[in-house]
């Protein structure tokens, strides 16, 4: 006698237990299918914290860990998919955090009016966690460019500058983000030539830092946040807004609270107490007034006004 319903509850026990589960690829190449709950993923790689990911046919393609990979969001599943053989998964929900307790994270959250509309507007938005170098470089070729540009500029980075990876047949050439050491050797007009203007000379000689290793960027994560900080601020180019952007979307650290114009404006306007406050002092104001995800906080608040303002990122379907 067969018993259909308890063998779909039992499979359904088992997903969430293992939390990834094989499905049967469509094309040639190695699929996942991770269980997901409260996660959002085009509000995610929409939210301006990563550069590089583009919407085609109904997928996120991009590329992890020096691999391409095709994300696909169904309600509760996120399906990936990669032409490399992946000997397991755990760089790709490690990238994705797909373990991080939303509602846990959201608790945190001062419950003033305008968190509790970003929260509402923007549920589901995660922060990933980035490879140091490349979350870097991109913060460096992010200032005073628009989110379309430094699209444009890192793409022409990686054609020129970066290791091509393996695609499915058919599909357009992909490559991985240029490493520091392949950066370090370039020129400086082979920089410009890819529209990075006078971020150029401070990408290259951080690349050249990063290199010859006079900064570890993968140590920065046993490090006090103000130790990290002040390494990330000795390299060229680097300022508090961008070191606090690579503390919070590469290295781990929470209370990093970056502060740019959008975020700026926004905490003069909503919160009177920080009317009159320096740059330096709206960010101590943030770490303290939003708590111990302050990082997180502020991602939602900026990814909610840029949507109010009609600010909408590449590829997002969302309409302001």
């Amino acid at each position: 006698m067969q018993w259909p319903f308890l063998s779909r509850t039992l499979a359904a026990h088992l997903a969430c237990l293992t939390n990834a589960i094989p499905t049967t690829p469509a094309s040639p190449g190695y699929t996942q299918t991770f269980s997901v709950r409260d996660y959002d993923l085009e509000t995610t790689l929409t939210s301006g914290q990563v550069f590089g990911w583009a919407r085609r046919a109904g997928a996120w393609i991009g590329v992890v860990k020096h691999r391409r990979v095709e994300l696909r969001q169904i309600g509760t599943r996120i399906i990936a998919h990669t032409s490399e053989p992946p000997s397991d998964w755990r760089w790709l929900a490690e990238y994705l955090q797909l373990d991080a307790r939303l509602d846990l994270v959201l608790g945190t959250f001062p419950q003033d009016q305008l968190m509790r509309e970003a929260v509402a507007a923007c549920r589901g938005l995660r922060l990933l966690r980035q490879d140091p170098w490349e979350c870097l470089a991109g913060f460096i070729l992010s200032s005073t460019k628009q989110i379309v540009q430094i699209e444009q500029i890192i793409t022409a980075l990686k054609q020129q500058f970066g290791s091509p990876v393996k695609v499915p047949p058919g599909e357009p050439l992909a490559f991985a983000f240029p490493s520091a050491e392949q950066l370090a050797g370039a020129t400086e007009a082979g920089l410009r030539a890819c529209k990075m203007g006078f971020r150029a000379p401070n990408l290259r000689a951080t690349a050249q830092q990063i290199a010859n290793g006079a900064c570890q960027l993968d140590e920065l994560r046993g490090m006090t946040i103000e130790h990290a900080r002040a390494e990330l601020l000795k390299l060229p180019g680097v300022g508090p807004k961008i070191a606090d952007c690579v503390l919070l979307f590469a290295g781990g650290f929470p209370t990093a609270f970056p502060v740019d114009v959008w975020v700026a404006r926004t905490l003069r306007r909503h919160y009177p107490r920080t009317r009159r406050l320096s740059l330096p002092k709206l960010r101590a104001f943030g770490q303290a007034y939003f708590g111990p995800n302050a990082g997180y906080a502020q991602q939602y608040l900026f990814h909610h006004i840029r949507r109010q303002a009609g600010k909408i990122l590449p590829g997002s379907r969302s309409k302001p």
